[in-house]
Formats: structure tokens, C-alpha cells, sequence
């Protein structure tokens, strides 16, 4: 392996603004999430808390499977013939 493409985790640093992104993003979960349980109307709290888990559950299962779309593409077609 050569070492200029070896990246450790320590030597990862993200710049402010995808920090900000980041932080925005899960403040607009939370805000939707509390939004949706106090208008969740005649729904039952265990049936309400089911369904936010099952949606909370499938939007790990597609950002895993985009980062790990992206991850492929970058290593095996986005990299130029030597």
C-alpha cells in the first residue's frame, strides 16, 4: 500500500459548513418528530412510536446504502487507468 492514499480516521477533518449541515439536519428531525407526536390525532402513543421507528430504521438502512453507493463508485469507477 502507498502511503498517500492511506487516509487514518484521526487525519479526517470536516470543514464548518458540513458540520453546520449536519447539525441542521438533525434539527429538523427532531423538530418533525415532535410535530408528528403532538398531531398524531386519534393514534394510538405504542402504534405512533412503531410506525417513527420503522421510519427512523429505514432512513439508516438508505444512508448506509447511499454512503456505501457513493464509497463503490469512488473507489472501483470514479478512479482514473493507470
Amino acid at each position: 500500500m502507498s502511503s498517500d492514499t492511506d487516509v487514518s480516521l484521526s487525519s479526517y477533518d470536516k470543514d464548518r459548513g458540513s458540520k453546520l449541515i449536519q447539525k441542521a439536519g438533525g434539527t429538523i428531525f427532531v423538530a418533525y418528530g415532535l410535530y408528528r407526536l403532538k398531531s398524531r390525532g386519534s393514534t394510538k402513543m405504542s402504534v405512533h412510536l412503531l410506525h417513527m421507528r420503522v421510519a427512523a430504521q429505514g432512513f439508516v438502512v438508505g444512508a448506509m446504502t447511499l454512503g456505501m453507493g457513493c464509497y463503490l463508485y469512488e473507489e472501483f469507477w470514479a478512479k482514473p487507468t493507470s
